[in-house]
C-alpha cells in the first residue's frame, strides 16, 4: 500500500486541447479517493495519468516514494478495475482472477492461495469452474475485482466499474465496493460521473470542472458547505434550487429577497457567514436545497420565511413527495448553472423568464395537488449564498477573499 501524490498535473494533447489543468491531488495511504465531475471534465484523463496509460505533459505523479511519470504501467505497482469487465470468455473464474499471477510466474501454489482467498472475499467460491457468460452482471463485476485484489497493490484505479450495471445491482456493488475497500485498506482512486457514488463510497471527494479541481473535502462538507456555485449545483439529488436575490436588512435582520419572495434569515446562520452583510443591496444567488422546502400545512405557521407558487408536478416517492413549484422570482443563469443543466441533459433557464421553478422534498402527508396554489416553508438555517460574479460562496469575509486572490 501507498499514498498517491498529483502535483501540478497537467495533460495537453496534440490540438492543445488542456484535459487536466495543474491537478493538486494528494491521497493518503489506505484512502478512499472519488474523483467526480460531468463528462469531459478530465477526471479519467488524470486516473490514467496515474496508471500511465497517459503520458504526462507537466507536473508529477508519485506512487508511495516513487515519482512514476516515467515509468511503464505494468511497473507501478497499480491495478485497474474498468467500466468494461474485460474477461476472457473462454477461460473459468478462477483462470480470469489467475491470469495476471501467472504471467509473472507466481509459484502455483502461491496463486491458488490468493484465488481462493479473493474467491471468499467476493463471494465467488461456488463459481470457480464456470465461464463468465454463465454469471450475471454483478458477479462478473466481481470477477474483474478479484483479478484486481490477488495482484496486492499498493493502489487500486477504478474507472466508472458500476456504469454497465442496472440501478439494484449498483446499489449492491457499490456497498460491496466500499466493504472491501475498508477491509483490504488499499490506497483508491475512484473515477465517476454519479455524485450519489461518490458521496455514498468516498472518505473524500474531488470535484472536477474543465480539468481543474473545484473542491475536494469529505462528502458532508462538499454538501453542507460548497466552495462555490459549481459545487454547490452538482452536489445533491435534487440539485440545489438556485435564485437570483438580494439581501435587505430587516432592523437587526437580513433578508433574502428573490422576486416576489421574501426569506428572513436566520440569526445563526447570518453570525456564521460573517461576509453576508456585506452583500446587502448587492445582488447574489440564493441556494435551497430541497429538502430545506416542506409543505407550510405540516410544518405549521410559526415561520417567516415562505415560499408560493403554483403546483407543476407532484412525484410521490412513498416515503416523500417532490414538488416542482412555479415560483414569482428568477432562476440564477450562469456558465456553471448552464453546463450543470447540460449535463443533465436539460436546458439552462433563459434570462428573460419570470417564474423560476423551485424542487422541494416534502413530507409524504403533504396533499398538495398539481395546479394547485401551495405555500411552502423554508429552513433559512440551511441556506447557501453565492456571489454571481466569482461563483464563490459567501461566507467568510476572510476566506472568500483568500480564496479570490488564490484564483487569480
Amino acid at each position: 500500500m501507498a499514498a498517491v501524490r498529483l502535483d501540478g498535473v497537467v495533460k495537453t494533447y496534440a490540438d492543445g486541447t488542456t484535459a487536466v489543468n495543474g491537478l493538486d491531488l494528494d491521497i493518503a495511504d489506505g484512502e478512499f479517493m472519488v474523483l467526480v465531475g460531468p463528462s469531459g471534465c478530465g477526471k479519467t484523463t488524470a486516473l490514467r495519468m496515474v496508471a500511465g496509460l497517459e503520458t504526462i505533459t507537466a507536473g508529477r505523479v508519485t506512487i508511495g516514494e516513487r515519482t512514476v511519470n516515467d515509468v511503464p504501467s505494468r511497473d507501478r505497482d497499480i491495478a485497474m478495475v474498468f467500466q468494461s469487465y474485460a474477461l476472457y470468455p473462454h477461460l473459468s473464474v478462477y483462470d480470469n482472477i489467475a491470469f495476471g499471477l501467472k504471467l509473472k510466474k507466481i509459484p502455483k501454489a502461491q496463486i491458488d492461495e490468493r484465488v481462493r482467498g479473493a474467491a471468499k472475499i467476493l463471494d465467488l467460491e461456488a463459481f470457480l469452474e464456470r465461464k463468465p457468460r454463465a454469471l450475471s452482471g454483478g458477479q462478473r463485476q466481481r470477477v474483474a475485482m478479484g483479478r484486481a485484489i490477488v495482484r496486492q497493490p499498493a493502489a487500486f484505479l477504478m474507472d466508472e466499474p458500476l456504469s454497465n450495471l442496472d440501478a439494484k445491482l449498483r446499489v449492491q456493488m457499490r456497498a460491496e465496493i466500499a466493504k472491501l475497500q475498508q477491509s483490504l485498506a488499499t490506497t483508491t482512486l475512484y473515477v465517476t460521473h454519479d455524485q450519489v457514488e461518490a458521496m455514498t463510497m468516498g472518505h473524500r471527494v474531488a470535484v472536477m470542472r474543465r480539468g481543474e479541481l473545484q473542491q475536494v473535502d469529505a462528502p458532508q462538507v462538499l454538501y453542507d458547505h460548497p466552495d462555490n456555485l459549481f459545487v454547490a449545483g452538482f452536489i445533491g439529488s435534487p440539485a440545489m434550487n438556485l435564485l437570483e436575490g438580494t439581501l435587505e436588512r430587516d432592523g437587526d435582520g437580513l433578508v433574502a429577497v428573490a422576486g416576489g419572495q421574501r426569506l428572513a434569515l436566520d440569526r445563526e446562520l447570518v453570525r456564521s457567514r460573517r461576509a453576508l452583510p456585506s452583500f446587502v443591496g448587492r445582488p447574489l444567488i440564493v441556494g435551497i436545497r430541497p429538502e430545506s422546502i416542506e409543505d407550510a400545512a405540516i410544518a405549521g405557521d410559526g415561520a417567516r420565511s415562505r415560499l408560493r407558487g403554483e403546483v407543476l408536478l407532484r412525484e410521490s416517492l412513498g416515503s416523500e413527495v417532490m414538488v416542482h413549484l412555479a415560483i414569482d422570482a428568477k432562476q440564477a443563469v450562469t456558465d456553471e448553472v448552464r453546463e450543470l443543466a447540460q449535463d443533465a441533459g436539460g436546458e439552462a433557464p433563459g434570462a428573460a423568464e419570470q417564474k423560476a421553478i423551485v424542487v422541494g422534498r416534502f413530507n409524504a402527508r403533504s396533499r398538495v395537488a398539481t395546479g394547485a396554489t401551495a405555500r411552502a416553508v423554508v429552513d433559512t438555517r440551511s441556506m447557501h449564498f453565492f456571489d454571481p460574479q466569482t461563483g464563490l460562496g459567501i461566507y467568510d469575509a476572510d476566506a472568500a477573499n483568500s480564496k479570490e486572490l488564490n484564483r487569480s
